[in-house]
């Protein structure tokens, strides 16, 4: 069968000298001829490969499948010669040899990928050493690489035995020796190769196997050692997470540590050794070398640190991966590796230094024993320094490691358990590791923390210039040769592209986790990049206050304070930040399941009961984990579900993978269930539908699986670049938004409209037929059929111009010196955005500047401030002409609230422009007021920055009508005039928009507000605070910290269906009912979506918590799906505990209400008992029943035992009585509604979301209703478009979001 999980052996080799090399070389010893004992040629004497046994080896049994975890799919025929062997070390003829002159040949299953070729040298790699006395076991290293990027890893064993021989036919067992003067002794190297790198374990289990080879005979040598290599082809390698493998292989206990998640490789070696041979500057060299794609070659006179330091270097610049040669050691005959022209990762011998540095060029050379870090071309080392800021924090970090081992158990006494020592020992590093991967990573992420501003996820577009020019004028170096050409380096190309991909991986969660609440809140709005006052103040300050500014992010104890935008809703504890807090990450405990003893691994019947015990014992696992502990319970399920694999119970195997979509799907093997369900034979096939978790199972992954091959995914990066051709509407959408400029589709539509003016002015005096025309401006073309069916486009040049005058403004605002006293003024997240020449004013000379909240002038001479004005206490906005001398200059008059002079600027050529900014800002300010959203001003900000650029661009007499387009708030002003009723005014407390970083609105289908938990420890995951859950469309899940309204997680992906529901089970999960049938589980501390619930057939529809009976009585959630269906799931296994359907023309909604359940179709209303029986039925109200209309929701008024239902497509609502729900006993009309989509009670009112009319126009409308009066209190203009979700924040607040066309989120004060 293909894709059989692969066991920890992927082949045992043993090599040494051939047997007529060695009896030359022991005669000319014993004859004297030779002084010095040569080095040997290395061949390959013996190669163990799974599998061991076969069910055809056994013809005895009659089921089961091939028993060693391994990829038997992948192997090619190695024969091995068996050549007479008249003497041998030990003095024994080898098992099988006739003892005369003739050979024998065995054909062995051989790994496709493994070179038996060069492995001999790689075994020896300073060659094979005769000695005349014993030497220590030596232990080495090895990775080997595939043409595709897969590496394989091996532990080699260089053991010595004396060489003897026969003399004159008699015969010694070894035992007995000749003189010592006589003796030598040969290597035999003994490597053990596996798919993965479990280094420490292999090493353990090779200092295992000497002890039995040693003291043994020759001729036991082969099947002891076929023996060792059958054992570890039955140990399973363990799934991802904290559930770690162990196994005694006498007299040692055999550890395999599990991969902290997916995407990393397992560590299983000590990732301090690196800092204990250098000190940390120079690891910044040699990690920048790598970033950097260097030609390094490691050098060591121990064969051993090479490897290991090589592969510690991986890990710490993860998760961006060496995408090059990477071969650590080289043996002598491979040092012509090092002329490779590409960049490589290589190691060879501390004695080849002077042959490598003098013979090839262009090379980092690291020296492993003398920690130095130098190059082969000069005396120097020409390599750029790490960003200051992230090379500081690495070396604070790193000096604050404890690193030897000593220090930490000097207290304690000498351990007389080798097992109890060795485990002690683990755990200690495993810490240790933990904490060096932590300062690594926040390494990597200091480095490359802005990347993701620069990306455009639409176009899969990385803008590497505007990244180079935001960073530090002292680290651009490094920049400029990392990343300036950044497509043609595969290394940060791949990191890209995981980035365009959204994927949730260590770097993402911890540059989420380590972001300022500044950084958070400036995030909201989308607006141009300009430093801000308290940037700009940064430059005048020192070194140090600079350096501890930028490590804002990562230092939880200097991180800036951030405004709330409403107020806490909740007052949370303080807490003692730590100095390294920040990047601590929650570790679960480590459990361990150890592996029963081995059986003997030759026999097939032992094998498969070893199967059997270690199913048993997994199942015994499963029952006796606590069920909250659904991530532990994930591995037991995994692990049985691989040993079910191989043991040939497919079906069982794939019920285990089943459970893990209710326990972790971030572990669940695609490839290997798709092959399982693929391999089904006929008569499995019949007994899998007959299980319906089976079942489900299959069609979901076919489903998957033919989902992936149909879905074309671009995986490529590009680069942004000025457009070559011109462009018409699409294609000029498409290069805005990858320049970065801006998002926003409408903004970019009343771009092209003002680059493309000059085609509406030309074309009124042309005539002409069917032809392409130019207009006298070379900024556009179009096509005129009788001037029907016109095609606007815009320039090349025109675009190179109008980028390259924005992009000069935005440099330009980044070097603005102003006064102390103007920084003392302004607000410290103000940007200049717009500095004017030297003008004169009615209070001076001097520049009029120009931020997102005011005017103000900048005084010549005597540098000084002076505001001119808020945007928001602008009266009075108009041109008027100043006299000067005999002529009369354009000037701008502004009048405000707060003087009685009106302020006066002689702009000369620039008054029109100012005239248009001034007034576009103006309008943006109070629509902000109005409406309590902070996002008009931004794009009012946006407008007035396009005009400039349109202006500067265009370069006519055109240029500031086109700069008009661009007038949007200003327009909107001047036609419709847009009142917020008072009301609404003081009702609406501020709005937020989840769409922000998507090109156009999206509808919210759902909020969910979560509570926050009031003093979490400091190095719990999860920040505490309360939270708003947020879904868009397409499954898009937005998350907001509900204290200051900022975006916490961009975006959280459950499906790629609509979502109709989301449920706060408990602190630790919400519930999300999508319209693909599956019910998604986000667990609040990690914000990843891990579990799924697949049971229902149709789209959820609902989710209701229920009532517990008792305070110890398990937690119960109702869901429904839109065909009838209501499943009881018990909260903490995720088992279904009873299920039944309901008949009724699309179930809407569950609730639970004095334990009858309330369901909400269309057609009816329906009290349902428990078991599922229909107990009442509340069909449409009289005056309805002829209507289209059907129910939209319903809510329970528990206190008042009331029912309150709303209809899609009426203005009104009806109030029932629970005890004699037979028809309505008050209707509520709802002034100029047009229908009802969701209701929710706060406090002693009921709040009423739908759509209506407002000033003759459809608007999202709230209604707020007194529950005793049954009275409309309020009627609120909530949105532009359908109000389609409410939810209430503890009582305080009630929020609500709207349909696509307005997409955003209001947030009500409740009275």
């Amino acid at each position: 069968m293909a894709d059989i999980p692969s066991g920890l052996l992927e082949a045992c080799v043993v090599v040494g000298a051939a047997s007529d090399k060695l009896r030359e070389v022991h005669q000319s010893h014993q004859q004297g001829k030779i002084k010095e004992l040569p080095l040997l040629g290395a061949e390959v004497l013996q190669v163990h490969a799974p599998p061991f046994v076969t069910k055809e080896s056994a013809s005895s049994e009659n089921q089961g499948h091939a028993p060693a975890f391994s990829r038997v799919q992948r192997r090619r025929s190695f024969i091995k010669k068996k050549k007479e062997r008249a003497g041998i070390a030990n003095g024994e003829t080898a098992k099988g040899s006739d003892g005369g002159g003739g050979t024998t040949t065995e054909d062995i299953s051989v790994p496709k990928d493994l070179d038996l070729i060069a492995l001999p040298q790689l075994c020896f790699p300073g060659g094979l050493q005769i000695a005349s006395e014993q030497r220590e076991d030596s232990y080495h290293y090895l990775v080997f690489t595939d043409v595709f990027g897969n590496r394989t890893h091996a532990v080699v064993v260089q053991y010595y035995r004396p060489i003897q021989f026969f003399q004159d036919g008699g015969h010694q067992n070894g035992h007995r020796s000749s003189s010592k003067s006589s003796r030598l002794y040969t290597a035999y190297g003994i490597c053990v190769i596996s798919k993965y790198p479990y280094y420490n374990a292999l090493r353990d289990c090779l200092s295992c196997l000497l002890t039995q080879l040693k003291p043994s005979w020759m001729g036991d040598f082969e099947e002891r050692v076929k023996e060792f290599s059958a054992k570890l082809a039955l140990v399973p390698i363990p799934p991802p997470g904290q559930l770690h493998v162990v196994f005694n292989l006498r007299p040692l206990q055999i550890g395999l540590p599990s991969r902290e998640d997916k995407d990393r490789p397992a560590v299983d070696l000590d990732l301090h050794l690196p800092f204990l041979c250098f000190r940390p500057r120079q690891l910044l060299q040699i990690i920048t070398s790598l970033l950097t794609e260097q030609r390094v070659v490691l050098l060591s006179c121990d064969w051993a640190r090479l490897t290991l330091l090589a592969e510690s270097l991986m890990l710490f610049i993860h998760p961006l991966v060496w995408q090059h040669p990477f071969v650590p050691i080289l043996s002598h005959q491979m040092l012509d590796f090092l002329m490779a022209p590409t960049a490589y990762l290589m190691g060879c011998h501390l004695h080849h230094y002077e042959e490598v540095a003098a013979e090839t060029d262009d090379l980092i050379l690291v020296n492993i024993d003398d920690g130095t870090v130098s190059s082969s071309w000069s005396d120097g080392i020409d390599l750029p320094d790490v960003p200051l800021a992230a090379a500081e924090c690495f070396i604070t970090r790193v000096e604050g490691l404890q690193v030897h081992y000593d220090l930490e158990v000097c207290h304690l006494g000498a351990g007389t358990e080798v097992n109890e020592r060795r485990a002690q020992r683990k755990q200690w590093q495993r810490k240790l590791n933990t904490h060096i991967q932590n300062i690594t990573l926040e390494l990597i992420v200091n480095i490359f923390r802005e990347v993701h501003d620069h990306l455009n996820y639409e176009h899969r577009v990385f803008n590497s210039e505007e990244f180079f020019r935001s960073r530090e004028q002292a680290d651009q170096p490094f920049y400029k040769k990392f990343s300036l050409q950044v497509l043609d380096t595969h290394i940060f190309h791949s990191f890209l592209r995981d980035r365009l991909n959204r994927k949730m991986d260590a770097f993402t969660r911890m540059e989420l986790s380590t972001r300022t609440e500044a950084y958070r809140l400036r995030s909201m709005t989308e607006s141009p990049r300009r430093p801000t006052m308290q940037e700009l103040a940064r430059k005048y300050t020192s070194p140090e206050s600079r350096l501890s500014k930028r490590l804002g992010a990562s230092l939880p104890n200097l991180g800036e304070s951030g405004g709330s935008l409403v107020g806490p809703l909740r007052q949370t504890s303080f807490k003692n930040i730590q100095v390294d807090s920040g990047m601590k990450s929650p570790q679960s405990p480590v459990r361990f399941f150890k592996l029963p003893e081995f059986p003997p691994p030759l026999a097939y019947h032992y094998v498969q009961n070893y199967y059997q015990e270690m199913i048993t014992l997994l199942g015994k696992a499963i029952s006796g984990a606590a069920s909250e502990d659904s991530s532990l319970l994930a591995r037991y399920h995994y692990l049985r579900g691989f040993v079910n694999t191989v043991a040939g119970k497919r079906l069982d195997a794939l019920e285990d993978f089943q459970n893990l979509y209710k326990t972790d799907t971030d572990i669940f093997p695609g490839e290997l269930v798709n092959a399982l369900v693929d391999s089904l034979q006929e008569g499995e096939q019949v007994l899998a539908d007959r299980r319906p978790e089976i079942k489900r199972l299959i069609s979901q992954v076919k489903r998957d699986h033919e989902r992936e091959r149909a879905r074309h995914v671009d995986e490529g990066v590009k680069r942004f670049q000025l457009p070559k051709k011109h462009m018409q509407l699409e294609d000029f959408v498409r290069h805005v938004q990858e320049s970065g400029i801006v998002k926003d589709q409408g903004t970019i539509h009343r771009l092209f409209e003002a680059l493309t003016v000059e085609c509406c002015k030309s074309s009124l005096g042309w005539h002409g037929g069917g032809s392409a025309v130019k207009a006298p401006s070379q900024s556009i073309f179009y096509l005129d059929s009788n001037l029907e069916g016109q095609q606007k486009q815009v320039d090349p040049e025109i675009f190179r111009v109008f980028y390259t005058f924005w992009k000069e403004t935005e440099a330009e605002a980044k070097e603005v010196a102003l006064p102390a006293s103007a920084l003392e003024h302004l607000e410290a997240n103000e940007c200049v955005f717009k500095l004017s020449s030297s003008v004169k004013t009615s209070h001076g000379v001097g520049k009029i500047a120009m931020t997102q909240r005011r005017l103000f002038l900048l005084t010549e001479g005597r540098p000084g401030y002076m505001e001119v004005t808020k945007f928001r206490d602008i009266e009075e906005v108009k041109i008027s002409s100043a006299p000067f001398l005999l002529l009369r200059i354009p000037s701008l008059k502004i009048k405000t609230t707060l003087r009685k002079e009106t302020f006066e600027v002689n702009l000369k050529s620039e008054v029109d422009l100012w005239h248009l900014m001034v007034k576009e800002m103006w309008a943006g300010r109070k629509m902000a007021d109005d409406h309590k959203d902070p996002q008009y001003m931004q794009q009012a900000l946006t407008n007035a920055l396009l005009m400039d650029a349109v202006v500067g661009c265009l370069q006519s007499q055109k240029a500031i009508f086109a700069a008009t387009k661009l007038a949007h708030f200003d327009r909107m002003k001047l036609e419709v005039p847009l009142m917020v009723p008072k009301t609404t005014s003081e009702t609406l407390k501020h709005k937020i928009n989840p769409s922000l970083d998507l090109t156009s609105p999206q509808a919210v289908d759902v909020l969910l507000y979560t509570p926050g938990q009031l003093g979490v420890s400091s190095d719990s995951e999860g920040d505490g605070n309360p939270k708003l859950w947020c879904a868009l469309s397409d499954g898009k899940v937005v998350v907001f910290d509900a204290t200051s309204w900022s975006m916490q997680q961009n975006q959280v992906q459950v499906g790629t269906s609509r979502v109709n529901c989301m449920l706060g089970v408990d602190r630790q999960q919400v519930w999300i009912g999508s319209q693909d049938s599956v019910i998604y589980i986000i667990s609040t501390r990690s914000m990843s979506c891990n579990k799924q619930l697949t049971d229902h057939r149709s789209e959820v529809t609902g989710l209701s918590l229920g009532e517990r009976s008792e305070k110890y009585s398990p937690k119960v959630a109702y869901s429904c799906s839109a065909e009838g269906a209501v499943i009881v799931w018990d909260v903490s296994t995720l088992k279904v505990r009873k299920q039944f359907r309901v008949s009724c023309d699309r179930l809407q909604s569950v609730q639970l209400c004095n334990g009858t359940l309330w369901c909400c179709a269309r057609d009816c209303i329906m009290e349902v008992w428990k078991n599922g029986m229909l107990h009442r039925k509340i069909s449409l109200p009289e005056q309805l029943c002829g209507s289209p209309t059907a129910f939209s929701s319903l809510l329970l008024y528990h206190e008042r035992e009331q029912l309150w239902t709303a209809c899609i497509d009426v203005g009104e609502l009806c109030v029932w009585h629970l005890r004699e729900p037979t028809k309505p006993f008050q209707r509520i009309q709802l002034p100029d509604c047009a229908g009802v989509t969701c209701l929710i009670k706060v406090k002693n009112q009921i709040w009423v979301g739908g759509r209506g009319w407002s000033s003759g126009k459809s608007r999202g409308k709230i209604y707020v209703v007194d529950a005793q009066r049954h009275t409309v209190e309020k009627e609120l203009v909530a949105h532009t478009d359908c109000v389609q979700a409410l939810c209430s924040a503890e009582d305080r607040y009630v929020l609500s979001g709207a349909a696509r066309e307005d997409g955003k989120i209001a947030i009500w004060k409740v009275e």
